[in-house]
């Protein structure tokens, strides 16, 4: 999977680009590991063949299909996690939270 050059590489901060190429290796090392060929992931997901192909060599995808991939994948519960970090909008926010506690 050859990327071009990213901030990421440059900072290593995250960026958009360095999630997608992230999330795309994970998802090939998954499959792999659970002996799946791309032709029977793109199948048992009901994502073409070509969208999953395109999706590991350059992590584009769609997001609908991404979760599909995901659900075959056993992986689909690791979305709740995104957008559920608790933000505050002052310190009296943090302090009414942690006294709730």
């Amino acid at each position: 999977m050859r990327k071009a050059l990213d901030l990421f590489d440059l900072t290593g901060l995250e960026t958009p680009n360095s999630v997608l190429f992230s999330l795309a290796a994970k998802e090939k090392k998954r499959r792999k590991k659970k002996h799946l060929t791309q032709v029977a992931l793109a199948k048992a997901s009901g994502v073409s063949y070509g969208s999953l192909k395109r999706f590991e060599r350059t992590g584009e995808i769609s997001l609908l299909s991404l979760l599909a991939i995901a659900k075959v994948l056993d992986a689909l519960s690791d979305f709740d996690a995104v957008f559920s970090t608790k933000t505050y909008d002052s310190i009296e926010d943090v302090i009414r939270d942690q006294r709730k506690s």
